[in-house]
C-alpha cells in the first residue's frame, strides 16, 4: 500500500470499524483495514493493541468518506 495513495480515516475499536465499513460500502467506498493486533497474532507475536483497527481510504475518496462519517463524530 503506497503511503501517498491512501489516507487514514479512523482509528478505533473493531466493533465501531465494522459499522463504519458498512456505511462506507453503501456509498461504494471500499476501505482498507489495518489490524496490527491480528497481524501480530498470526505471526506469533504479542500485541497491546488487540482491539484497535485503522481505516484507510483512497485519497480520491477521502473527502466523500469524511462527509459520510462527520455526523457520527
Amino acid at each position: 500500500m503506497p503511503k501517498e495513495e491512501f489516507k487514514l480515516l479512523y482509528t478505533g475499536s473493531s466493533i465501531v470499524v465494522i459499522g463504519l465499513i458498512e456505511l462506507l460500502s453503501l456509498e461504494n467506498i471500499i476501505p482498507i483495514i489495518k489490524d496490527e493486533g491480528e497481524s501480530a497474532r498470526l505471526a506469533g507475536f504479542g500485541s497491546t493493541n488487540l482491539f484497535t483497527q485503522q481505516i484507510y481510504v483512497h485519497t480520491d475518496e477521502i473527502e466523500k468518506a469524511k462527509k459520510i462519517l462527520a455526523p457520527l463524530f
